[in-house]
């Protein structure tokens, strides 16, 4: 059974119960998570426990969109459901990111 914790990224005190997921792993507000799954989501079975950063966002086939986070301990990238609670505006803004700040410089578009 999920258990409530504390956030190591912004220490806001975060419930055990999400909107929309069953197994809450990351800040509803800030959406960083800490890496505790291995396998399975919820299985609670990873050695490692440092910060995942929220990197990016990705949509599955159904619409559905999920956070990609990196580990800072051991570079594993893992993907997880975003909860209703979550911050729509970091959301968004992570969303975005490669359009504001795309791999090449902006003036190469107007020789195109």
């Amino acid at each position: 059974m999920p258990r409530p914790f504390r956030c190591r990224h912004c220490g806001l005190d975060i419930p055990a119960d999400a909107p929309g997921t069953s197994h809450r792993n990351h800040c509803p507000s800030c959406l960083w998570s800490r890496h505790l799954d291995d396998a399975t989501p919820g299985d609670r079975a990873a050695d490692c426990g440092a910060a995942m950063e929220p990197i990016a966002v990705s949509v599955r086939g159904d619409g559905e969109w999920v956070l990609v986070h990196r580990c800072g301990g051991c570079g594993e990238l893992d993907l997880n459901r975003i909860a209703g609670d979550d911050n729509p505006l970091l959301l968004t803004r992570l969303a975005v990111r490669p359009l504001a700040q795309p791999p090449f410089p902006l003036e190469l578009l107007a020789r195109l």
